[in-house]
């Protein structure tokens, strides 16, 4: 009697980093999950970690050749890396003739590692489509070609727009739904995922089947314009916490008049260490400061001048709803661990570093820290993390 083994991904994905370095590097950074909620596989992003995941049904997965496996999972990773998850969605909005010119444009790229239901230029129903478009040329020609258009006398036909449409490979459900402020904190996430994967790559000695033209594109990406912006907003907004305190004004519900009730609020404080030393520049920290101000009515700042050593008696607390103007306080060398220990020994929520990443790595934080500094910074910083450095565009 022979018993049926369970699909185990951890196997595939190890085979993939012996034949496929990047898209190997790439998989550790992304969480899969198994699931019998969709038939095949996909990716999406969950709008509470703002990460990007990967999906799949490990009975479909299992059925599948070791080759066409490699195929399906690198499919899913092309799908974040061209950011149809996240954007580029047509005018009409997500439709199955959408995904279709999403798949057809990666199937391009990997049709030799595909399973038969895969949609492939060259193949079946897209046997007169070239390679190599992208998503929206594969939308048109699919909009314009006769064998997919309704026919009125049979309804929505087969694939609910369109005459004759196949399904699509994958599960694509979710996407384009986040918030803007979720999309841009996963897309420099992302980014920052697919820059180690691609130094790892190159380390390795080869990218594997990455053609050159897609290498020129995933190291394109590697330096996109983020919205700094909407990625501190995010940062400041699931720092905040909740404050419970007793209220004799509020009816407590399951002990009405018995016991007081509570009013819950919520409220970040948040560390904002302000690195003095001069290659800083006044423009960073005017639009950086500015920016500050709007966001003050969801956090309390508590901004920390330092150098080598916080300047203790410089720090002062911004309080919600004032507007702060920022001033130079401070010169000299500049130590990371000095405003770090600081904030550990004060029980911030959140820690910002303003700063040009010119000191040695410092020691680790006991809240979510983040790095703020320009283009040049972010060239020439000193060490590496894995904590998110977002580029100021101070212009």
């Amino acid at each position: 009697m022979t018993t049926k083994t369970t699909f185990d991904l951890n196997l595939h994905t190890f085979a993939l980093l012996r034949n496929e370095p990047f898209f190997a590097a790439l998989s550790r950074r992304i969480t899969k999950k198994p699931t019998k909620a969709i038939p095949t596989a996909g990716v999406k992003l969950n709008e509470k970690t703002a990460q990007f995941e990967m999906v799949y049904n490990p009975e479909f997965m299992g059925s599948l050749s070791d080759n066409h496996v490699q195929g399906v999972l690198m499919h899913e990773f092309y799908h974040i890396i061209y950011e149809h998850v996240t954007g580029r969605l047509p005018s009409e909005g997500m439709s199955l003739m959408w995904n279709i010119a999403t798949d057809l444009a990666i199937n391009s790229h990997i049709s030799d590692k595909l399973p038969e239901m895969a949609c492939v230029p060259g193949r079946d129903k897209f046997e007169k489509y070239p390679s190599g478009l992208s998503a929206e040329a594969y939308y048109k020609m699919l909009q314009e070609d006769e064998q997919f258009k309704k026919d009125p006398q049979q309804g929505d036909g087969e694939g609910g727009e369109g005459g004759g449409l196949p399904d699509s490979l994958d599960d694509h459900s979710g996407w384009g739904e986040a918030s803007d402020e979720t999309k841009q904190m996963a897309k420099e996430r992302l980014r920052q995922a697919v820059e180690d994967a691609a130094k790892e790559a190159s380390s390795r000695g080869g990218w594997g089947s990455v053609s050159s033209e897609m290498r020129k594109q995933i190291m394109d990406m590697i330096n996109p314009r983020v919205d700094w912006r909407k990625v501190l907003r995010y940062f400041i907004k699931t720092s905040q916490r909740s404050n419970k305190r007793s209220t004799v004004r509020r009816i407590n519900k399951r002990f009405p008049y018995i016991h007081s009730g509570k009013k819950v609020t919520r409220q970040a404080k948040i560390a904002i260490s302000i690195d003095q030393s001069g290659s800083v520049s006044d423009k960073m920290l005017a639009a950086f400061f500015a920016e500050l101000g709007g966001l003050a009515k969801y956090a309390e700042f508590t901004v920390i001048p330092f150098d080598t050593e916080v300047g203790e008696e410089h720090v002062y607390t911004w309080k919600k709803g004032k507007k702060m103007s920022w001033d130079r306080v401070m010169c000299g060398g500049t130590c990371f661990d000095a405003p770090t220990r600081y904030v550990n020994e004060h029980n911030f929520d959140g820690h910002i570093v303003l700063t040009d990443m010119c000191a040695p790595k410092p020691i680790p934080s006991k809240c979510q820290r983040m790095w703020m500094t320009d283009q040049q910074g972010k060239d020439s910083q000193y060490f590496t993390t894995n904590e998110r450095v977002i580029v100021i565009d101070s212009q």
